[in-house]
């Protein structure tokens, strides 16, 4: 089964998630460069090629290995006729079960690409992922340490059950 094209700034995310879909970390990491950046939603940070393979190598086959990623919408803005920032939303289904969530809920994220041209292809610098959390403006991180989502405009602010 062939991919899209790499030929223009979004078929970055593109790819990404058809790769993503097909349990592919290699074409998923050859869309980076050697030395790319990737920071993941835990603020996981991966420095190189090989180490964004190797994680999410590990993290489709235990923690997504029956998740559906979906492209939702993106942007490109130009820095250069060469360099682009592409952000893309999506959302993802079907995450692992873990401890006593046996059916992870449907989670929404948006994606930063730092991406530039080389050649006849586009390839990824560096990239960052952020979940989205509905209604909430921030996270505070409570006396036992745990991170909650937080709302200053609601009265109590954090919100355990969001």
């Amino acid at each position: 089964m062939s991919y899209s094209k790499l030929d223009g700034p979004e078929s970055i995310a593109l790819v990404f998630t058809e790769a993503w879909n097909r349990r592919d970390a290699p074409k998923l990491a050859s869309l980076f460069d050697d030395d790319a950046e990737f920071i993941n939603v835990t603020g996981l940070w991966w420095h190189n090629r090989q180490a964004i393979e190797k994680a999410h190598a590990y993290g489709l086959e235990t923690i997504f290995n029956n998740s559906t990623l979906s492209l939702l919408r993106t942007k490109v803005k130009y820095l250069a006729d060469n360099i682009a920032v592409v952000q893309a939303k999506m959302k993802l289904k079907g995450q692992t079960a873990v401890g006593d969530v046996e059916q992870p809920g449907i989670r929404r994220n948006i994606f930063t690409f730092v991406v530039h041209k080389t050649n006849d292809h586009w390839s990824c610098a560096s990239a960052q992922n952020t979940d989205i959390i509905p209604n909430m403006e921030t996270h505070v991180r409570d006396e036992k340490g745990n991170l909650l989502p937080a709302d200053y405009r609601k009265k109590g602010g954090a919100q355990p059950d969001s």
